[in-house]
């Protein structure tokens, strides 16, 4: 299993912005799927969004219209863009690969805390 390295969680006001950052070895990012998952409080870990490497991008509902996944290939890093973050955004979010041999996410990050306050 290949740690990935994520950067970026904070805390911010409702309404507020951030950016999300995690870097993976390019010998894995370059054919997986990268995504962010998320796990509040009590709660089960969720998909947020995901982007393969041909582009296609998946977003859960909660998130869409104010978030956004991208990838940088030469930079082997992929982002989150998280904005009009509200209370219910609060978790600690995970970055997480997916090998294109894979159905499931093998990869993944340590985890960085995002807090929105109203």
């Amino acid at each position: 299993q290949v740690q990935l390295v994520e950067s970026g969680g904070g805390s911010v006001q409702a309404g507020g912005s951030l950016r999300l950052s995690c870097a993976a070895p390019r010998s894995i990012f370059i054919t997986s799927t990268m995504a962010w998952h998320r796990q509040a409080s009590g709660k089960q870990r969720e998909l947020v969004a995901e982007i393969t490497s041909e582009y296609s991008t998946n977003y859960a509902d909660s998130v869409k219209g104010r978030f956004t996944i991208s990838r940088d290939n030469a930079k082997n890093t992929v982002y989150l863009q998280m904005n009009s973050l509200n209370p219910e955004d609060t978790a600690v979010y995970y970055c997480a690969g997916k090998p294109s041999w894979a159905n499931i996410y093998r990869n993944w990050g340590q985890g960085t805390q995002v807090t929105v306050s109203s």
